[in-house]
């Protein structure tokens, strides 16, 4: 059993942790460093309930090792909302298109849709269609996640300005 020192920033906050080279990131961040949005659900990749952003783009934390994730800026669901706790966009259009259900996958699809909308340029319908896919809800709410993914990207006639 190989262990390794790693260096973080979780949601702005710097981790310095000494872990086994098999851990995955999913289970650092939930076990060791106390992160528990991140759900883990097939831990295969199929459900999405596990995604973090790394480095400013979403992963699947249940396919990569707490090792690989050494000098990378993580952001969780517990970084999105402000300080204030103002919520962030994403989580405010899921609430408000009652797109929440169990809550169980929810967090993996707030950073998925995080990471989406981050960039200048707004995705187009099958581009969030796609991004959704990866995501499965066992309450089977797809309606209001996807009600409040294209209001997020301005493909609805309620869109934010």
């Amino acid at each position: 059993m190989s262990e390794h020192q790693i260096a973080l920033t979780i949601n702005g906050k710097p981790q310095l942790s000494k872990v086994e080279g098999r851990l995955t990131l999913c289970d650092f961040l939930r076990g060791d460093a106390g992160y528990t949005g991140v759900h883990v659900g097939c831990e295969h990749g199929v459900c999405g309930a596990c995604t973090v952003i790394v480095d400013g783009k979403a992963v699947r934390s249940c396919l990569m090792l707490a090792v690989q994730a050494d000098g990378s800026r993580i952001t969780t669901v517990e970084g999105l909302a402000a300080e204030d706790g103002t919520l962030h966009p994403v989580q405010q259009a899921l609430r408000d298109e009652y797109g929440l259900q169990c809550g169980f996958c929810t967090p993996g699809i707030v950073m998925t849709l995080a990471s989406l909308t981050a960039g200048p340029d707004q995705p187009d319908a099958d581009q969030v269609m796609n991004s959704l896919s990866g995501h499965i809800c066992r309450c089977t709410g797809y309606q209001g996640i996807r009600r409040a993914a294209q209001k997020l990207c301005g493909l609805t006639a309620e869109a934010p300005q």
